[in-house]
């Protein structure tokens, strides 16, 4: 890519970033009171959260069985409200230990 064209495109995303977090803070001026629209924002962030990672859960490992296995793991301890240590090495660990199954016993 050419330098210029990269600092137009860097330029015009820097802009869109900008206008979409500024706009919000000029545009609404006095404090939202409707219920719903403040149930609404409060449950963003889980769900950009979970749109961005539960596809990779299913992705990252490369064989559809230890991924699914791996998520299980980690939904069954973030259930129980363990830490989020625990439920990464958890579920890294049920990886580890159903690529070991699938490559040396089948």
């Amino acid at each position: 890519m050419k330098t210029p064209n990269f600092l137009i495109y860097l330029t015009v995303c820097a802009g869109v970033t900008y206008l979409i977090r500024m706009l919000p803070l000029v545009l609404v001026k006095k404090k939202i009171t409707n219920k719903y629209a403040l149930s609404f924002l409060h449950y963003i962030p889980y769900a950009v959260l979970g749109v961005m990672t539960v596809p990779a859960c299913f992705f990252a490992t490369g064989d559809p069985v230890t991924a699914v296995v791996g998520f299980i793991v980690g939904c069954v301890l973030a259930y129980f409200n363990k830490s989020l240590l625990t439920v990464a090495a958890g579920a890294s660990l049920s990886i580890l230990a159903a690529d070991l199954i699938i490559t040396y016993l089948l």
